[in-house]
C-alpha cells in the first residue's frame, strides 16, 4: 500500500501495531535567525503567493526554515526533497523531505539512517500524520540500529511535532507557528541536534 493511502492516524496505528501517545516532549534549543532570513519571509508571506497548494507551502514555508537550520549540521546530514523511500510494496512512498545522515560516499548517495521525515498538507493534520506515521515506520525498519526517528506535519503557518522510539509514537501536544519564529526555529534546531546525537550513538555502535 502506498503511504499516501493511510488517512487517519488510527489506521496507521491499528495496520503496524504502533502505541499511540502525546507528551511536550521537546526541549526547544535557540537558533540565532538571520535578519535577512525574517526579511526575506515576511515579503514573501506579504507579496507572495504562498499556500495555494501543498508544493507552494514546501516551497516557501516548510523548506526555507529546514534549510536554515540544516546549514548548521550540513557536515552531518544531507536533506533530501521528494526522494523515494521504500521498505517493502507495502511501505513506499515520496516524503516530501528526509533529513538523512551524509554518506563518506557523497552527496549524491541516499545514506541510511532516515531520522526525520516531513509532511505537508494543506490543514488536513489527521491525513497528514497518518502518512508522516507511516513514513517513519517504514525509515525506522530500513535503519540498521535501533532510531529514534522524528515527524514533522505542517501547513506551512501551523507545526506539529512527533516521534517514534521502538514501537510507540509521541505526538507533541503544542503547535508552533511560523507567525512566532524563535519558538518554532528553537524546537526544529532541538530536533537537529537529537538527530546529531542519534549519528554519534551510531557511530561508537
Amino acid at each position: 500500500m502506498p503511504l499516501s493511502e493511510f488517512k487517519t492516524i488510527g489506521a496507521v496505528v491499528q495496520k503496524f501495531q504502533v502505541r499511540y501517545t502525546e507528551a511536550n516532549f521537546i526541549n526547544p534549543l535557540a537558533f540565532q535567525i538571520s535578519d535577512y532570513f525574517q526579511e526575506d519571509l515576511a515579503l514573501m508571506m506579504r507579496e507572495g503567493v504562498v499556500d495555494n497548494s501543498e508544493f507552494a507551502i514546501c516551497e516557501n514555508l516548510i523548506y526555507p526554515v529546514l534549510k536554515e537550520v540544516w546549514k548548521q549540521y550540513r557536515q552531518y546530514f544531507l536533506l533530501w526533497s521528494h526522494q523515494a523511500l521504500t521498505f517493502d510494496n507495502t511501505l513506499t512512498g515520496f516524503p516530501e523531505y528526509i533529513l538523512a545522515q551524509r554518506s563518506p560516499l557523497g552527496k549524491v548517495v541516499f545514506d541510511k539512517p532516515y531520522l526525520l521525515l516531513v509532511q505537508a498538507k494543506q490543514d488536513n493534520f489527521e491525513a497528514g500524520w497518518a502518512q508522516c506515521l507511516s513514513e517513519m515506520i517504514a525509515a525506522q525498519r530500513l535503519n540498521p540500529l535501533p532510531t529514534t526517528v522524528f515527524g514533522i506535519v505542517s501547513n506551512g503557518t501551523s507545526w506539529q511535532f512527533g516521534k517514534l522510539e521502538a514501537e510507540v509514537f509521541t505526538r507533541h501536544i503544542l503547535p508552533y507557528s511560523i507567525f512566532d519564529l524563535e519558538p518554532l526555529f528553537a524546537a526544529v534546531n532541538s530536533i537537529f541536534q537529537q538527530c546529531k546525537l542519534q549519528l554519534a550513538e551510531y557511530a561508537i555502535a
